[in-house]
């Protein structure tokens, strides 16, 4: 189990317990976090869970995948150079603590 902190537009802070083995996608889902849309529900196929990893945490979540990387071209909001979709960031341990910022908007 891992704690992840979601921090929405308005700065306000939602940091939750995330099983290891799930997304952080799934992790905002199921804590009814607001601003992940996750239309296809973890299928890398609508990027509607984008986020924006805390620097911080970008060298420990890693670079997205070639499909990834392509699904981020059609993310609604700005995409920088810290946006990955949730639902292909596995928990794990070594995530504990992470902080992920959402985008204002996912269409």
């Amino acid at each position: 189990m891992a704690v992840i902190t979601y921090v929405d537009q308005a700065g306000a802070r939602h940091a939750v317990d995330v099983p290891t083995g799930d997304s952080v996608m799934q992790g905002a889902i199921n804590n009814m976090i607001e601003g992940i849309a996750a239309e296809c529900g973890g299928g890398l196929a609508c990027a509607t869970c984008h986020c924006y990893v805390d620097e911080a945490w970008i060298g420990r979540v890693g670079s997205p995948s070639a499909t990834e990387d392509e699904m981020l071209d059609a993310v609604a909001a700005e995409r920088r150079p810290t946006s990955r979709l949730s639902c292909q960031i596995t928990v794990d341990d070594t995530l504990d603590g992470l902080v992920v910022h959402l985008p204002e908007a996912q269409y």
